[in-house]
């Protein structure tokens, strides 16, 4: 999979790592990248489309799949991160609504493209999906279980030819991470990275240094191969006559 020639669609474009990742997928030579934005976005460049996405919006959602004819590339990359203690369980809930849902609803929205054009589906999840942040637990609820449907998703959608790959992203120096005092990634370094991971083919991309500290010991790991043990029982599709 090359970025150049690609038609991309980044949600949550508007601003850190989505941005990043329009602006990177343009330096690469993408011929089309769709940005995928609550409000409305305007950008110099004329191979980016804006689009009106709010993830958690069924019919919006719809409406933009309409808008796209052909399409490489899906990256799921808007998110939501609100301090919690999960006495509220409508905190959750909105977590889970942005977070995994909005996911899956796009992912659906946009797979007829995707396997049309044999592309790929990159979920930016985080490390939290491996091991609870505190401060934020249903935020890392919600990216536990957006890991495991990315998980499912890949075993699934493998005998059509769509690759899916997850980004198990540390700390990046966004919104989110504003107010704590610890070493971050720039955005465009993990943009950078996202994308040399789709184009290296790995299915679970470790794209700073916090995170790639953890990926031998994830890929060699026993979860990882259980995941590949358990993919086998996915049967594959008949060949078309």
């Amino acid at each position: 999979m090359k970025i150049a020639g690609a038609a991309v669609l980044v949600t949550g474009a508007n601003r850190g790592i989505g941005r990043a990742l329009v602006e990177e997928a343009l330096r690469r030579g993408a011929r089309r990248v769709y940005a995928g934005t609550r409000q409305p976005l305007v950008h110099a460049d004329r191979r980016v489309t804006a689009l009106t996405l709010d993830v958690t919006d069924a019919a919006q959602t719809r409406a933009a799949a309409e808008q796209v004819d052909s399409l490489d590339i899906l990256i799921n990359n808007a998110g939501v991160a609100l301090y919690d203690d999960l006495s509220d369980r409508a905190a959750l809930e909105r977590h889970l609504a942005v977070n995994l849902f909005g996911p899956y609803g796009v992912i659906q929205a946009f797979l007829p493209q995707l396997t049309r054009s044999r592309g790929a589906i990159v979920n930016n999840l985080s490390l939290a999906a491996l091991a609870p942040t505190l401060v934020i637990p249903a935020y890392s609820i919600s990216k536990a279980a957006a890991f495991s449907l990315t998980q499912s998703l890949r075993a699934l959608l493998s005998p059509q030819g769509v690759r899916v790959h997850a980004v198990l992203t540390g700390p990046v120096d966004t919104d989110m991470t504003r107010g704590f005092d610890i070493p971050k990634a720039s955005a465009e370094s993990v943009a950078r990275a996202i994308f040399d991971g789709v184009e290296n083919g790995e299915e679970d991309i470790f794209p700073d240094p916090t995170s790639a500290s953890l990926a031998d010991g994830w890929r060699d790991g026993v979860a990882k191969a259980f995941e590949r043990q358990n993919a086998t029982f996915v049967q594959p599709q008949p060949a078309a006559t």
